[in-house]
């Protein structure tokens, strides 16, 4: 199955592509793609969203994921931040519902920790796990990038978790 993950922004929304291998395959997983979206800050906020959006649909049609992972609102020290951010993930859970797939939204802390073992960790920690667990030379970059893949890895790695817990049930 491919996951497309995204890490929304206004400015710069980060996304990755992950093909989920079986448990019994080396890897788990493998990336596919993964880049930005970005905005021109002299733009209005519509179009900026409608930037996303368009870039959104455009990778949804390209790779025909089976599941988009978003990462949730987090409530960030300045609130027009928190505020801008639900905007920009509206439109990026608009295109996936209209392209009829599984979403499924995870707030950072969760993503950090799924993928790195610590909900606090840094942009760096995200970056140095993705490149570890994808078997990368070197890490994504920029960092939104990193956080895109990281946002789809922790999809893969919740459903294989599920999976297992469901089988030993």
């Amino acid at each position: 199955m491919i996951v497309l993950g995204i890490d929304p922004g206004t400015a710069v929304t980060g996304y990755g592509v992950v093909r989920a291998r079986s448990a019994r395959q080396a890897g788990g997983a493998e990336l596919i793609e993964c880049g930005v979206i970005r905005t021109r800050a002299s733009e209005p906020l519509a179009a900026r969203l409608a930037d996303i959006y368009e870039g959104v649909r455009e990778l949804l049609a390209r790779h025909h994921p089976g599941a988009l992972a978003v990462e949730d609102v987090f409530y960030a020290r300045n609130v027009r931040t928190t505020v801008v951010l639900g905007p920009a993930r509206g439109v990026v859970l608009l295109a996936g519902q209209q392209a009829g797939i599984r979403i499924h939204e995870y707030p950072p802390a969760e993503i950090k920790k799924t993928v790195t073992g610590s909900g606090a960790a840094t942009k760096e920690q995200v970056q140095y796990m993705v490149m570890k667990l994808l078997r990368l030379k070197p890490a994504p970059e920029p960092a939104d990038a990193a956080d895109g893949v990281a946002a789809a890895l922790a999809c893969v790695l919740r459903a294989d978790v599920t999976r297992l817990i469901e089988a030993a049930r």
